[in-house]
Order: C-alpha cells, then sequence, then structure tokens
C-alpha cells in the first residue's frame, strides 16, 4: 500500500505571464483518499487537468499510475476514473444505455461487460430502474451511477472534481462510503470539496492558494500542527453584537460567527480568555461557555491563508521600497 500512484515535482502551469500553478510537489499512495482543497481560482482544475493529461505543463515532471503525464497522456486517460459535479451523464438515454455508452468508450472487453454492467446496477441501487430514463433519478442515484460509469473499466486513480455538490447529506454520506470501501480494495482518490466536513473524511490533505502548495498532511495534523493561533469557543447572548466587542481587544486578531457561537482567533488564549469574559461582562452579556478548542479545518484553512496574504503584502510592499 506504499506504492505511490501520483507523484508530482516542482509542477507549474503558466498561461502567459499568469502563473495558475507554482511548482507544487506532492505524492499520493496506492489506496489514499487525497483531498485537494482551495478557493476557487487557486489552481485545483488546472492541476487535475495536467494530472489526468488534458493540460500539457509548463514545468516540473509527473505521474499517475506510472505514467508521465506529459509524455504518455493518451495511457493515462485509459488508467483513470473521472468524475465532476457535472455528473458526465446522458439524461435523455437508460441507466442501461449509459454504462453500455461508457464501456464502449473504456473498450470494456465482451465476455466482461455484463459483469461491470451488474457491478454498477446494483452499486448505485438502481436494479429497479435500469430501464429509466437518466433524467427521472434523483441527484444521489445519478451521482452513483455516474461513479460507476466513470470506474467501470476498474482504474487504479479515481479524480472526483467537486462529486457531492448539489446532492443531499443523506446521498453524500452514501457516497462517501462508497469512496471507502473503493479505498480499501486499492482504488487511489483524489478529490477536490468545497465541504470542510467532507474534508475530514480524507486521508490527507493539500491546500493549495493562488497556486501555491501551502499546506498538507492528514487533518488531524493540520489541526493541531499548523495553527500558530489559539482558537477560543464564545457562547452568549447576542453573538453578532458580542463580536464587534471582542474585536476591541488586545490580541484578539479575528472573530467569526459559527454556529450559534462564536469563534474567536487569539494570539494566546490565556491571556485572552479573561480578557473577553470581563470586557462582556462589563457590557452586560451574559457568557454560558468560553473555552479553548481544537481548531476546525475551516479555522485551519482560513489562518494559513490570511498568514499567506500577509506574507505577499509585505513583499509587495518591500518591492515597492526599492
Amino acid at each position: 500500500m506504499n506504492e505511490k500512484t501520483v507523484i508530482v515535482k516542482d509542477l507549474e502551469k503558466r498561461f502567459g505571464a499568469f502563473v495558475a500553478v507554482n511548482r507544487i510537489t506532492f505524492e499520493v499512495k496506492r489506496g489514499e483518499i487525497f483531498g485537494f482543497l482551495g478557493p476557487n481560482g487557486a489552481g485545483k482544475s488546472t492541476t487535475i487537468r495536467m494530472l489526468c493529461g488534458i493540460l500539457t505543463p509548463s514545468g516540473g515532471t509527473g505521474t499517475v499510475a506510472g505514467f508521465d503525464i506529459e509524455r504518455q497522456a493518451e495511457l493515462i486517460k485509459s488508467h483513470i476514473g473521472y468524475m465532476s459535479q457535472k455528473f458526465s451523464l446522458y439524461e435523455d438515454l437508460t441507466v442501461e444505455e449509459n454504462i453500455d455508452f461508457y464501456s464502449g468508450i473504456y473498450r470494456i472487453p465482451p465476455d466482461k461487460k455484463k459483469e461491470r454492467k451488474e457491478w454498477v446496477i446494483e452499486m448505485a441501487g438502481l436494479p429497479e430502474h435500469r430501464h429509466s430514463k437518466t433524467a427521472i433519478l434523483s441527484g444521489g442515484w445519478k451521482q452513483r451511477l455516474a461513479l460507476g460509469c466513470a470506474i467501470l473499466h476498474e482504474p487504479p486513480v479515481i479524480f472526483l472534481d467537486e462529486p457531492t455538490s448539489g446532492v443531499d447529506p443523506i446521498s453524500r454520506r452514501q457516497f462517501w462510503d462508497l469512496i471507502y470501501e473503493l479505498s480499501g480494495r486499492g482504488v487511489t482518490a483524489f478529490v477536490t470539496t468545497h465541504y470542510m466536513d467532507e474534508a475530514e473524511y480524507c486521508d490527507r490533505l493539500g491546500l493549495i492558494y493562488r497556486g501555491e502548495l501551502i499546506a498538507s498532511g492528514a487533518p488531524e495534523a493540520l489541526k493541531t500542527k499548523l495553527m500558530q493561533e489559539d482558537i477560543l469557543e464564545v457562547l452568549c447572548q447576542r453573538p453578532q453584537d458580542a463580536m464587534a466587542e471582542i474585536e476591541r481587544i488586545e490580541g484578539v486578531k479575528e472573530v467569526a460567527l459559527f454556529g450559534r457561537g462564536l469563534h474567536v482567533v487569539a494570539e494566546n488564549s490565556q491571556e485572552a480568555l479573561p480578557l473577553i469574559l470581563r470586557h462582556l461582562a462589563d457590557r452586560g452579556y451574559q457568557v454560558s461557555r468560553a473555552e479553548k478548542i481544537v481548531p476546525s479545518l475551516e479555522d485551519v484553512f482560513v489562518s494559513l491563508i490570511e498568514a499567506r496574504d500577509r506574507i505577499d503584502s509585505h513583499q509587495m510592499a518591500g518591492d515597492g521600497n526599492r
């Protein structure tokens, strides 16, 4: 299981003067679920297109399933599965007809075609809908059918680009159960997602921002080792009003609404906590809870992105003073 199915070194993509992906390096092991996260425009899709053999890199090297992303792009395409949030299904075809279509694209041998079709129909939970038009299926069913079509040819690596966007929470959970099942069989899953709770399901994560990989590691490691600041959870009356009060306190860097309470980013929780309690009490706020907590992934990513923005702004200021 230590075999590497995705290896990227100093990978770069330029469009004219614009650097979309800036010398990123990472590896993904066989059977690993690797989450690739970042804001819109960060370089996620460009990276995936290079790894899938669709875009030619401007620099660096990479292999997927043992094939070179620059010299063996066509071989990569036949050894990976790809699924996006648009599901890539033909709505006017039946469930069976969609599977038949993809069987043809992937050139599945006739003696194996029936077995793979039945596997997809069972996996997607669609035995009673095999002759139904795909257009009438729910979002969750379409999602599982699209996954089945993407892995008909049993690829060792599957790329899932925002695969759960627009489906209900139960379908999302069922979808992840399928991903775990595939991972257990040694299939590598490379996933992009906007949902922070889904990021927790991944074995490892990479955070890309402005084309650079600014952090990578297991979710727990990112939460416990990469936060330079402390996170306090404050539950009090009128949290929206309390935000403005807490922001004035020395040592507090940021305050954000989080559920029914507040997450306070502080340089030092031991110093900030008594100041916050005293400040709110003096202004008549009742506080039901205030304590240091393990940061959420959302806290970590916001902190890392803001830290990178500060570095960039200092560099720009330095360049301007030369």
